[in-house]
């Protein structure tokens, strides 16, 4: 967020995330990124919690591996969400912090945002923020924010 701001971007965060389990998890994260948001000054647009539309989009891939197909229609679900509300409420931008992630595949969640903005006509910022050390950057505001930092990547099905 920092890093848009920095850029001259007006920045709002929406966190939809329908893909945390349990909702505790789902509460920690929320709040989480609550502190974070009040402290850098930034919009947080709260989605409403709905898991359904998570095990909706997941059907039959439960037993993939991490990093496969699961997770890959959990990424379209919420990009896609993200993207229909950035429509809906005037944004031109929209990007992910999912990307912060060193886990998480840049190049797939770049191609996915750049398709799914062409059919809501808007942009997608596609920003490797974990470039000059960007995921060294979030785990020093989390410390200095005491901000929870999850050990999984959230949906039920990471947990094993």
């Amino acid at each position: 967020m920092s890093f848009l701001k920095d850029a001259g971007y007006s920045v709002s965060v929406y966190f939809y995330n329908p893909n945390i389990y349990p909702d505790t998890e789902y509460q920690k994260r929320l709040d989480a990124e609550r502190t974070l948001c009040r402290s850098l000054g930034v919009e947080l647009i709260e989605e409403i919690y709905n898991p359904e539309e998570f095990y909706t989009a997941a059907k039959g891939l439960e037993n993939e591996p991490e990093k496969g197909k699961r997770c890959t229609e959990c990424f379209k679900l919420r990009l896609e969400n993200t993207a229909a509300y950035a429509k809906e409420n005037g944004f031109e931008n929209f990007s992910t912090s999912i990307v912060i992630s060193p886990h998480k595949n840049f190049k797939l969640l770049s191609a996915l945002g750049k398709d799914i903005a062409q059919k809501y006509n808007l942009n997608y910022l596609d920003i490797d923020f974990k470039k000059k050390d960007g995921f060294l950057k979030t785990n020093k505001i989390s410390k200095e924010l005491g901000l929870y930092r999850q050990n999984y990547c959230g949906c039920k099905f990471s947990l094993r």
